[in-house]
């Protein structure tokens, strides 16, 4: 017998909440706030339009399905099942979070703050989210497949990201590298860094995009769904040891990128999440390049 589906609702801790944490009750985060000049009722209200929208779309999961919650903090702990319908509610930077713990599962992005985020990837308002649960279990549904980049080391450790990722010290301090194409070592360049970012197409639109712009806006931008790379050395440095002619540039789905690390220790996380890293050190091989995993984004 197959299983029910799960509903699985990802949400973050909202500002409110994380006054409250920080300050222990209503009173001191309302002192804190106004003693900078901002309110509490705006981030109050905001908290209660949170509440409004994951009380509405854990509402709409139908009674026979399975359901769960996780909370961003938790999702590198969280076990995510091949029948799993997963619900993002909040903001296009938490489906981004969630993106790295997927192996294929269909995604609803929910907005609980139409107006506030771009939308891009929260496409949905609280009150579609029954008709999407039942569209996502559906043969044929349609879905916006968003490519995604992955970091590969030599001794297996693997990272996904839906936007970028980065490899470089932790902190930012200068990091010390050969990054050439993969298979052409001898073409390999020393480099001295505040390090490297490799991103897709919804990378594009952030973190990305700051860096292609400062370049000049020479390489084209891949879309959300092409399967193609753009990548960017973060201030390379050069001296008589290291080099600054390979600091930017594009990988089709067949090709990767090789950095061999030269530094004590390097961290590779992918989208922000520092805090859930790879770590690798001296003479280390990391390959970048397209994931055979995508986003299944429900249209």
């Amino acid at each position: 017998m197959s299983l029910a589906p799960r509903a699985v609702l990802v949400h973050r801790a909202t500002e409110y909440e994380e006054l409250l944490a920080r300050h222990g009750t209503h009173g001191q985060a309302d002192f804190f706030l106004s003693s900078r000049g901002r309110s509490i009722r705006e981030v109050a209200e905001r908290h209660r339009r949170t509440l409004r929208a994951l009380a509405d779309v854990a509402g709409a999961v139908p009674l026979s399905w399975r359901r769960a919650r996780v909370e961003r903090s938790d999702l590198d702990r969280f076990l995510f099942a091949p029948e799993d319908v997963v619900v993002v509610v909040g903001q296009d930077g938490l489906v981004a979070n969630t993106a790295k713990y997927l192996a294929g599962q269909p995604v609803i992005g929910i907005d609980t703050e139409p107006g506030r985020n771009p939308g891009v990837l929260v496409r949905h308002r609280a009150s579609d989210t029954g008709r999407l649960l039942r569209s996502a279990v559906l043969p044929g549904r349609r879905t916006d497949d968003l490519t995604m980049v992955e970091a590969v080391a030599d001794d297996t450790q693997r990272l996904v990201a839906l936007n970028e990722i980065y490899l470089g010290r932790p902190g930012h301090q200068t990091a010390r590298y050969r990054l050439g194409p993969d298979g052409d070592l001898s073409g390999a360049e020393a480099q001295a860094s505040s390090g490297v970012l490799v991103g897709t197409g919804t990378g594009a639109t952030g973190w990305l995009r700051s860096v292609w712009q400062e370049r000049g806006g020479t390489l084209a931008l891949p879309s959300p769904t092409d399967r193609r790379l753009i990548w960017f050395v973060r201030e390379a440095w050069p001296s008589p040891a290291t080099g600054t002619e390979r600091v930017a540039g594009a990988l089709s789905s067949a090709e990767r990128l090789r950095i061999t690390v030269e530094s004590d220790r390097l961290v590779v996380f992918g989208d922000g999440m520092e805090a859930d890293a790879l770590e690798v050190t001296w003479g280390q091989s990391v390959h970048l390049g397209v994931s055979d995993t995508a986003l299944r984004l429900l249209d």
